[in-house]
């Protein structure tokens, strides 16, 4: 116990807390915290481990909200792309990769707070281009719900089927993942320690954001996801910038 963070385990309830309102999940929050504390490739396994159990939450709590077209559109491509990036995560430079998400992220969510009146049409093939990003970016850089819940916005779902969908998609991207990176040795020892306590924090936070989530107006609830995707973006940059900078 004397070894633990409560610090780092408060902030990973607060990314929970978070990631159920913003519909997306809590690795976008959890992975650029989890950073400060562990090396990036025991971050990514971390992150599988402790979002297993938050998706579970999502799903009990959001079940009735399941579009299952979206599910397989999205989820399929998703899968098989994760795992791509997962056995790729060990050949490219994390900066590089943070860089171009971060960029993307920041430029898109502007686009559509700026031009609230713009929807994309959830075809099959915008659905299965945003997961086909969506689950590459989770492997390759433990955090590809931004991307999913960009892709889920811009098609103005509304909320209860948007957390619904997204969390069953990344249970499927979790559960493929985590193999994926116990066979690339990115599940340490040292850091199952949390394991525990980040399940357990993942049955809680979920719970306190349906809560709070059940305040927040439909109309809102879009540019409250693409708010919290344009800081998301932001803060990865800051990142990127300022551990390149030579001290």
């Amino acid at each position: 116990m004397k070894n633990l963070s409560y610090l780092f385990l408060l902030l990973s309830l607060l990314a929970e807390i978070l990631g159920t309102i913003g519909g997306f999940g809590s690795s976008v929050f959890f992975v650029p915290i989890a950073n400060f504390y562990f090396t990036f490739e025991a971050v990514l396994g971390l992150t599988a481990i402790y979002h297993l159990s938050s998706n579970l939450s999502k799903i009990a709590l959001f079940k009735k909200g399941l579009n299952k077209t979206l599910l397989l559109q999205i989820g399929i491509p998703s899968v098989v792309f994760v795992v791509s990036g997962g056995l790729l995560a060990n050949y490219f430079k994390s900066s590089n990769l943070e860089l171009v998400l971060g960029l993307f992220l920041v430029v898109l969510a502007l686009a559509f707070l700026i031009k609230s009146n713009w929807v994309v049409n959830p075809n099959k093939k915008n659905a299965l281009v945003g997961g086909s990003l969506s689950g590459f970016s989770a492997g390759l850089l433990g955090t590809g719900g931004a991307i999913r819940g960009l892709t889920m916005a811009m098609f103005n779902l509304e909320k209860n089927v948007f957390i619904a969908t997204s969390a069953f998609i990344d249970f499927m991207i979790d559960f493929s993942r985590t193999f994926v990176y116990w066979y690339n040795g990115f599940i340490h020892k040292a850091t199952l320690v949390y394991v525990p306590f980040l399940l357990l924090i993942g049955f809680i936070g979920t719970w306190l954001g349906k809560k709070l989530l059940d305040y927040i107006p439909q109309e809102r609830f879009k540019r409250i996801s693409l708010g919290l995707i344009l800081l998301i973006g932001l803060a990865t940059l800051v990142k990127v910038f300022t551990t390149s900078v030579p001290t």
